[in-house]
């Protein structure tokens, strides 16, 4: 008892009672440092429950409709396989799956983290949530491909590549429509030109005064434009050539006269229109909003407006030839013409909430060249970033991809988000573009 005593009185005993003091005040301390530990280990398995309800929510979506009963039994089985280890306690009644409308999934799940320090403070538990919902079977979608055929992408097997990726996407946009006519792909070849085909010649919407101006013949010989053989004169005694010799010989001295040629040689390309109507979308209904038509300059396949025969989007894709220069803006605005309703092309439906319209545009080339000439870059990729951003304030959304060359600040900025835009440094990524993009369109999406 003595020792016990002088341990408790003396210094033995203050340091011993330091030591228990250090003890019980280390208890929270410990408890607080735990619960911050065991809150972020919580956050990472909401982070892990959410990811699984997302997938669960997709894969239910692609089996729609389905009963309750389904519901309930797959949604845990796929939420199960979807979620992988965590230390959350759940039963399959955790997962409430319901249909609050028509084309609609609504999902929640809840558990209770078990923590793995907390627990000396007397935390035994928490709970931790995860929410996702899906709309289902009631969108519609439009696709235009505007495709750069000028020549560079002949090289590095550009084209090659691009006629699989292609056409990829095409069988990706068919397995994703439930109903026929759900979805809907235009395709836009493109260069200096675009090709509409000799089929549209007596459209209304075609401009014919500088088609007409450029193809003919003048009755005086090497005049080969009207405005050069307006500005010549002829004899009306064909023989004679020089001025005063046909008229010491009687005849007299007029104006050239130029012939238009017959429309039916027209070639069935068309080239920028006046001012920026083609970046605007304008209405052609008047002379300068028209559509001007032109000899093609090179080899082009034609375009083929909206529709869902799959065979023969592909065999177009596939009469892909590269040639020509670049102008991004023609190739751009004949998308957006594709998914109007009005002329040129009438094929596109009308905006409604179940449906989406989408542009994707790829080039492998800066702006070289329009309908003024080899104009510089700078002021054709003005016309290209009017266009963009015209098409996107009224609705469109926008991918852009660039191959290897062009202006990666021009296609970054046309694109609808940073993430709509792909720079590819090889020909052979442009399947892995395509691919992602597909199960993007395809896919549901999700609102968390």
């Amino acid at each position: 008892m003595g020792i016990f005593r002088r341990f408790l009185s003396g210094d033995e005993g203050r340091k011993g009672n330091a030591a228990i003091l250090f003890a019980l005040a280390l208890i929270p301390l410990v408890g607080a440092t735990g619960a911050a530990v065991d809150y972020s280990m919580a956050n990472a398995n909401r982070s892990s429950m959410q990811k699984a309800l997302d997938s669960t929510a997709l894969a239910l979506a692609k089996q729609m409709p389905l009963t309750q009963a389904q519901l309930d039994t797959q949604g845990w089985q796929i939420f199960q396989a979807s979620l992988g280890k965590v230390s959350v306690s759940m039963q399959p009644s955790d997962l409430r799956i319901t249909t609050p409308a028509t084309g609609k999934l609504v999902l929640n799940v809840s558990g209770q983290y078990q923590p793995s320090i907390s627990g000396v403070i007397g935390i035994n538990s928490f709970p931790v949530g995860a929410h996702a919902e899906v709309t289902w079977g009631i969108k519609k979608l439009e696709v235009a491909l505007a495709l750069d055929n000028t020549g560079s992408m002949s090289s590095n097997n550009k084209m090659t590549e691009l006629k699989k990726a292609a056409k990829n996407l095409i069988d990706t946009l068919q397995k994703a429509a439930k109903n026929p006519g759900d979805v809907k792909v235009s395709i836009i070849p493109f260069h200096v030109q675009t090709k509409v085909g000799t089929a549209k010649i007596n459209d209304s919407w075609l401009r014919w005064d500088i088609w007409e101006n450029e193809n003919g013949s003048c009755n005086r010989s090497g005049s080969n434009s009207a405005s050069a053989c307006l500005n010549q004169n002829v004899c009306t005694l064909s023989q004679y050539t020089r001025r005063s010799t046909c008229q010491d010989n009687g005849g007299s001295w007029v104006q050239a006269t130029w012939t238009p040629a017959n429309r039916n040689t027209w070639t069935g390309c068309v080239e920028d229109r006046d001012q920026n109507h083609d970046a605007l979308d304008t209405a052609p209904t008047t002379t300068e909003t028209k559509f001007p038509a032109i000899q093609c300059s090179y080899s082009l396949t034609e375009i083929m407006p909206l529709n869902y025969n799959w065979s023969d989007l592909k065999t177009r894709i596939d009469s892909m030839n590269p040639d020509g220069n670049t102008n991004v803006t023609i190739g751009l605005a004949w998308a957006w013409h594709s998914l109007t309703q009005g002329d040129p092309m009438t094929e596109a439906a009308a905006p409604a909430p179940d449906l989406s319209k989408y542009i994707i545009l790829l080039t492998d080339g800066d702006n070289t060249q329009n309908r003024w000439g080899g104009n510089s870059g700078s002021a054709i990729d003005n016309r290209t970033s009017l266009a963009c951003t015209n098409a996107k304030a009224a609705g469109f959304r926008i991918y852009t991809i660039r191959v290897i060359n062009g202006n990666a600040t021009l296609l970054r900025n046309c694109a609808t988000d940073p993430s709509m835009y792909f720079d590819v440094n090889s020909a052979s990524e442009l399947e892995a573009v395509f691919n992602a993009i597909g199960g993007q369109l395809a896919s549901l999406h999700l609102s968390q």
